[in-house]
């Protein structure tokens, strides 16, 4: 698999996450703690965009339902043992 650019460091600034378009796929970067993980964009439970959602530390909220995703891993909470598609960290 070959490495396409997504986004500027200085674009994602430590502890935000921002939506990119990656060959027509919708990612979320996340920066935390100086390095970026890239997961997809879709929340698992209602499709929601977890790049528009909040970041604290490694765990963004998702700005619809409230789910939560560990950036690093890209496993929910507590209310489900699904992850979210980690892509690279």
């Amino acid at each position: 698999m070959a490495f396409e650019k997504a986004a500027r460091l200085v674009e994602i600034p430590e502890g935000s996450i921002k939506e990119v378009q990656v060959a027509g796929e919708p990612i979320a970067l996340a920066n935390v703690a100086g390095t970026v993980y890239a997961i997809s964009n879709t929340c698992l439970h209602r499709g929601g965009p977890l790049g528009e959602g909040q970041l604290e530390g490694k765990v963004v909220t998702c700005p619809w339902h409230g789910w939560q995703f560990d950036v690093t891993t890209g496993k929910s909470g507590a209310k489900s043992q699904r992850r979210s598609r980690l892509l690279c960290g």
